[in-house]
C-alpha cells in the first residue's frame, strides 16, 4: 500500500497558548497512513453520509498488517465515531453500513492477530496472580522502572504524549459493558467507574486530571492532540478497549482488560510519581493524576478481582476463557509498546511518529 506523508513535526504548547488549546478541546481528524485510512478519512471529510461508499473489499483488507500503522489508525478513526467523533465530521457517519462492514473486516484481522500471539486457556487465578507479581528478572522492558530510575524529561514527556491517547478517554469504553452485566458484577463495576469519573465531580474525572498533567508539562491537552504522533503500537492499546467494548460477545474480555489495568496501575503510578519527583516536577500539578491512581486502584484491584470477575463468572462460567484472553491481550499490547519505547530511547531517538520540540536532540539539556 502507498504510504501517505504526514506533518513533519509537532508544535510546542506554551503557557500562553493553553487557553486556546482548552477552548479548541478536540483535535482535527488525523492524517492518513495508507490506502485504508486515506479512504476512510476521505469519506468522512468529503462525502455525503447518506450515500454508499466505495471502500476496500475484504480481499484488500486481508492483505494489510492487522497491527500495522494503516489498519490501527483506520480502526481508531472508525471507533472514534462511537466516542466524541471529529470536528467537522457529521455524526450521521457513526452507523453507516459501509463503514461498519469495513470495521468488521479489520476487527476480524485484529482479534485474530491478538489470539495468535496469546496462549489462551482458562487459568484465571494464574493470570491474575501474575499481574500482582513483579519478577526479579523481568523478560521485557519496564517503562515506569526506567523513567523512575534513569529516565530524562524529554522521555517523560513522550510517555505522556503516548498515554494521552488512552488516558483522555480513560474508563469510557469500559462503560459499554455495564448494560451487559447483572447483579453484583454490574454494581461493583459501576462503583469502580464512579471513581474513574471523579466521584460526581467534573474536575476530578481521571481524564481531566491527565489533561491537567499534560498542560503542566506544556503538552497539548486536547482530546486526540497526539493522535497523529502516536504509532500503531500505541493505538492498538486503545483499540483493544474499543473492540471488546463494542462487542457483547467480548464482554468477558473487556472485564479482563479492565481488571488488568486496575491491578497493574498502582505500582506503576508510584514509579511515575518517583520519576516526576526525580526530574524536578514533583508538584501536585504534575503528580496528582498518579497519586489519585495509587489510592484508588489499590481498592479497585480487589473489587475487580473478587466482586466483578467473581460475580460475572459465577453467573456465566463459560466466559472464563474470554476474561483470560482480555488479560493476555492487554499484557501483549503493553509489552509491545514498552519494547518500542525502550528501543527508541536506548538509541536516543524519538518514540513518536512526530517529534516533540524538546526531543532527543535536546537531551543534553534535560
Amino acid at each position: 500500500m502507498t504510504a501517505i506523508p504526514v506533518r513533519a513535526g509537532l508544535p510546542s504548547v506554551r503557557p500562553q497558548a493553553r487557553a486556546c488549546a482548552r477552548s479548541a478541546h478536540h483535535a482535527p481528524p488525523p492524517s492518513p497512513r495508507g490506502e485504508l485510512s486515506a479512504a476512510v478519512l476521505g469519506a468522512l471529510t468529503g462525502a455525503d453520509p447518506g450515500e454508499p461508499l466505495r471502500l476496500p473489499r475484504p480481499s484488500e483488507t486481508a492483505a494489510a498488517d492487522p497491527l500495522g500503522e494503516d489498519v490501527q489508525l483506520t480502526l481508531y478513526v472508525l471507533y472514534e465515531l462511537h466516542y466524541r467523533g471529529f470536528p467537522g465530521v457529521p455524526a450521521a457517519w457513526e452507523w453507516h453500513p459501509d463503514l461498519l462492514r469495513l470495521r468488521g473486516d479489520l476487527e476480524r484481522g485484529f482479534e485474530g492477530a491478538l489470539r495468535e500471539h496469546t496462549t489462551g486457556g482458562t487459568d484465571l487465578p494464574g493470570e491474575l496472580d501474575a499481574l500482582l507479581t513483579e519478577p526479579v528478572h523481568p523478560q521485557g522492558p519496564s517503562v515506569s522502572h526506567h523513567l523512575a530510575d534513569t529516565g530524562v524529561w524529554w522521555q517523560l514527556r513522550e510517555h505522556l504524549a503516548h498515554r494521552s491517547v488512552y488516558h483522555l478517554k480513560e474508563a469510557d469504553p469500559h462503560a459499554w459493558v455495564i448494560p451487559r452485566l447483572t447483579g453484583q458484577a454490574k454494581a461493583s463495576l459501576v462503583a469502580v467507574e464512579f471513581d474513574e469519573f471523579g466521584g460526581g465531580r467534573g474536575e476530578r474525572v481521571h481524564a481531566r486530571l491527565f489533561a491537567d498533567l499534560l498542560a503542566a508539562a506544556e503538552l497539548d491537552d486536547r482530546y486526540g492532540g497526539y493522535l497523529d504522533a502516536a504509532p500503531a503500537v500505541t493505538l492498538a492499546t486503545v483499540n483493544l478497549m474499543s473492540l471488546t467494548g463494542l462487542h457483547r460477545s467480548l464482554r468477558g474480555a473487556l472485564v479482563g482488560h479492565f481488571a488488568a489495568a486496575e491491578i497493574t496501575t498502582a505500582p506503576s503510578a508510584r514509579r511515575m510519581v518517583r520519576a516526576l519527583e526525580r526530574s524536578g516536577h514533583g508538584e501536585p500539578a504534575f503528580t496528582h493524576f498518579y497519586t489519585e491512581h495509587i489510592e484508588a486502584d489499590a481498592v479497585h484491584e480487589q473489587v475487580m478481582r473478587h466482586e466483578v470477575i467473581g460475580a460475572l463468572l459465577a453467573a456465566e462460567p463459560e466466559l472464563t476463557a474470554d476474561v483470560v484472553f482480555g488479560i493476555q491481550a492487554t499484557s501483549l499490547l503493553e509489552e509491545r509498546l514498552a519494547a518500542h519505547l525502550m528501543s527508541a530511547w536506548s538509541a536516543e531517538r524519538t518514540s513518536l511518529r512526530l517529534p516533540l520540540p524538546d526531543g532527543p536532540h535536546a537531551a543534553t539539556n534535560s
